[in-house]
């Protein structure tokens, strides 16, 4: 009696199992798809919302990049009135503004190229420094522009072209 209740009981909770289980993976997998799908949705949208702005961060630098080059900072800054000292201070202001003008586009680029353009800033100033201590003090602005290019010859490469390529080099990542 007890074994013919127990047999029924099986009969009918065994069945009722196998498809609770299948229904549950089935669905556990839907479920999963599901949310793969939108996450990849989501992706897609953030991507082409950030893929501009990154875009445009790179343009920028780059930009950066050519304004901050000692020579065209010169150009800039430069008048023939200019003492030494007062051309040396006016680069150091220039490089310094076109840097803080651009320092929000570490947002929307790497950390490691980041690095690179403030590392390429902070070397572009150590060579306007140096080259500015090694000048007489009644040296004229054209005298240090002319020492600065000299210097700039000695190098193999300026650290914003470095900078510049390595900007290149990310960009062309997303192409």
């Amino acid at each position: 009696m007890w074994s013919t209740i127990l047999l029924e009981i099986v009969k009918f909770t065994v069945p009722a199992f196998v498809v609770f289980l299948t229904t549950y993976f089935i669905l556990k997998q839907v479920l999963q798809n599901e949310q793969h799908a939108r996450m990849m949705e989501f992706k897609r949208e953030r991507q082409q919302v950030a893929l501009p702005l990154r875009f445009q961060a790179y343009e920028r630098l780059s930009l950066y990049c050519e304004r901050a080059d000692i020579p065209n900072v010169i150009l800039r800054v430069r008048n023939e009135a200019m003492q030494s000292s007062d051309l040396h201070m006016a680069l150091l202001i220039a490089l310094q503004k076109e840097f803080e003008h651009n320092v929000s586009q570490q947002v929307y680029v790497s950390p490691e190229l980041w690095e690179i353009v403030k590392i390429a800033k902070d070397q572009t100033l150590n060579s306007v420094n140096m080259v500015a201590r090694e000048m007489d003090e009644n040296a004229t602005g054209l005298d240090l522009s002319k020492a600065l290019y000299d210097h700039l010859q000695t190098l193999p490469m300026r650290p914003l072209h470095q900078a510049l390529l390595a900007i290149k080099k990310e960009a062309s990542q997303y192409m």
